[in-house]
């Protein structure tokens, strides 16, 4: 039954007519299905000009604006809007496929709008029809169509192979189906070699799905039910998450990096062998939150970020007592102090806190963080349908991003990117009610997920 539905899927689907060396492939297969997701971006971009329609309709077609949100000025140029485009972004230039309602009006004005470069050339063989005329990047931009399809290409340089490529295009009667698209539910789809995303939406939300390959994160196995979901959702980021066996070690192994990072005097051998106790008790069932962000010093200091998230992680343990045991080697620390339920180490730029309360092991970078974690901890669990549900608070995120300072940029490229999203996006977090989604393994290694981001009912 899974494979008939699969193969129903990829039938009822245009596929796309991809170029050879794709780098990135966009694709919409009905380009009158996108009224709802323009009409998010459309809202989205009054905050945010990345995701403002305007700034990048021209670059959908090499030679005719689209715009998205109004089919009827796509067909006006010809183009039937029940048909696909796909965007073939290369090294070389990009090409982009669609398939014409009126051929005549099609050709018209695409010819008027490449006559302002100058000399246009033009010929027919064999049914396919060629226009071309020289480019202000010194290659050339034209269009290839034949019968109902068209490929329309921008060359970066003055080499033929763009038109070569997009009369091959042309040519074809039925392109291959990517499988990795049907896989995910969309309006409007971004694939590269690491993955695909599929895009969609309505003037208050926006929803995206995709798989990845290349994801920094242990593999997951949804268990049906967590001790922590009955818990309310709360802070900037509130995720539970089922780590399947095989990744128990890699998660803790993450952690372990991290007190090295802030700890470089605790001494290794003890670091490794607290980790490699604890790993054995984990179930694989977590907790992680992040309260809120607070940036004192510079962020180019590794220290300065581990401590700006105050965060805390819980992790369900099969045995207690040998829990307990594994993490007395800590009151040897350099600056650990023994708590009642567990340690608190000093460590640059603040304190880590690791507490045990019944089954549940909590690590923590701040006390206030580690302590309410704890006493929020349920003693019943509750169902949770995926590997990984999450909800993020837009509001703290941008007030966290905010944070990311022009000179700790300049002096620390990492950081360029969260400089970036504070930039672009932060005016509309800030605008924004809720980001929620969930993320569960896939085959090979890979991952698959959906986020789902809320503006709320009015301005």
């Amino acid at each position: 039954m899974l494979a008939l539905a699969l193969a129903a899927t990829l039938a009822a689907a245009p596929a796309p007519r991809v170029a050879a060396s794709t780098v990135t492939v966009l694709h919409v297969p009905q380009l009158d299905q996108l009224q709802g997701l323009n009409a998010f971006l459309t809202r989205a971009g009054a905050y945010s000009q990345l995701l403002n329609p305007e700034a990048w309709r021209g670059e959908l077609h090499p030679i005719l604006r689209l715009d998205l949100g109004k089919p009827e000025v796509m067909e006006a140029q010809g183009i039937d809007v029940t048909g696909p485009l796909t965007v073939s972004m290369r090294q070389d230039g990009r090409i982009a496929c669609t398939r014409v309602k009126d051929a005549k009006v099609f050709q018209e004005a695409t010819a008027n709008v490449l006559a302002r470069s100058g000399d246009v050339k033009a010929g027919t063989v064999k049914g396919v029809t060629t226009l071309r005329a020289p480019s202000a990047t010194g290659g050339f931009g034209g269009y290839v169509i034949k019968g109902q399809e068209a490929c329309a290409f921008l060359s970066t340089d003055s080499d033929d192979a763009l038109r070569k490529e997009a009369a091959k295009l042309v040519a074809l009667k039925a392109p291959a189906a990517d499988a990795r698209m049907a896989t995910v539910p969309g309006a409007l789809f971004v694939s590269t070699k690491d993955g695909v995303l599929a895009l969609d939406g309505t003037a208050t939300g926006l929803k995206v799905e995709g798989t990845a390959t290349k994801l920094p994160l242990p593999p997951f196995q949804a268990k049906g039910t967590s001790p922590y979901g009955a818990m309310s959702p709360a802070g900037l980021l509130f995720a539970r998450a089922q780590v399947a066996p095989t990744g128990v070690a890699q998660a803790v192994e993450s952690v372990a990096d991290a007190v090295r990072t802030v700890c470089p005097t605790c001494p290794a051998a003890d670091v490794k062998a607290v980790t490699d106790a604890l790993a054995k008790q984990l179930t694989g069932q977590v907790l992680f939150g992040v309260d809120s962000v607070a940036v004192r010093g510079s962020l180019r200091k590794p220290e300065v970020r581990f401590f700006a998230a105050k965060q805390a992680l819980a992790a369900e343990v099969t045995d207690a007592a040998a829990v307990k045991a594994a993490l007395a080697p800590l009151a040897k620390f350099p600056g650990a102090k023994t708590l009642e339920d567990g340690y608190a180490m000093e460590a640059k730029g603040g304190s880590i806190y690791v507490r045990l309360k019944g089954k549940q092991l909590v690590f923590g970078n701040d006390s206030t963080v580690t302590q309410t974690m704890l006493a929020a901890l349920p003693e019943k669990g509750g169902p949770l349908k995926r590997a990984v549900e999450f909800t993020l608070d837009p509001k703290k995120v941008a007030r966290g991003l905010s944070q990311v300072s022009l000179m700790d940029v300049m002096g620390d490229e990492r950081l360029a990117a969260f400089f970036g999203a504070s930039t672009e996006l932060g005016p509309l977090l800030a605008k924004s009610d809720s980001i929620t989604g969930w993320l569960d393994s896939a085959p090979n290694g890979s991952h698959r997920f959906q986020m789902n981001w809320s503006l709320p009912e009015k301005n």
